[in-house]
């Protein structure tokens, strides 16, 4: 039986630099790479409004941020 991993096609771009300094080439990425996100630049300047305790500009539903949600702590174990 053949490996089902011999036909795969896809591969990462080149990158630069080693460990935590790696980095995809620039040079290398084209359009076929990556993602479209056309709403990025509007949810990164509401992001630091909120951060900043601004109202942000864009509060339709489907891009605000839910802001005061905390994080319930994890339960102690207790040992017997």
């Amino acid at each position: 039986m053949a490996d089902p991993l011999d036909k795969a096609t896809a591969s990462a771009p080149p990158t630069l630099g080693e460990g935590c300094l790696s980095r995809y080439d620039p040079e290398a990425l084209n359009s076929e790479d990556g993602t479209e996100f056309p709403g990025a630049a509007a949810l990164w300047q509401d992001l630091l409004a909120t951060a900043a305790g601004e109202t942000p500009a864009n509060t339709s539903p489907s891009t605000q941020v839910e802001q005061d949600v905390e994080t319930p702590a994890p339960a102690s174990r207790q040992r017997s």
